[in-house]
């Protein structure tokens, strides 16, 4: 996938977010989502994270791989579901990362 394209599908993630964003309010007014409304669409955002955060850990151009990065990411997500602070969590995830490469994982 080359540097445009990305950059394209960006620009049109971030017009569809804001058309989404703009358009709720209008659409609804005032009125109060009915609760099953509501439940899905908070449920939303965890799941477009979750595909965002696994399409980047195991993704390689065109193909899934697993390497130093996934392993970093792993324990970026372990520490951070043992709740440890988030800095903690980025700066492990590095120095795993980094060790990892350094010993020729790629």
């Amino acid at each position: 996938m080359s540097t445009g394209t990305v950059w394209a599908l960006i620009g049109l993630c971030v017009l569809t977010t804001a058309l989404t964003r703009g358009l709720g309010p209008a659409v609804t007014g005032d009125r109060e989502l009915p609760a099953p409304v509501v439940r899905v669409v908070v449920l939303l955002s965890s799941g477009l994270l979750a595909a965002l955060v696994v399409t980047a850990a195991l993704a390689d151009g065109t193909r899934l791989h697993v390497g130093a990065d996934t392993a970093g990411v792993a324990t970026a997500g372990l520490l951070l579901w043992r709740r440890a602070p988030v800095l903690v969590a980025v700066l492990a995830a590095a120095a795993v990362t980094a060790g990892l490469r350094a010993l020729g994982v790629d």
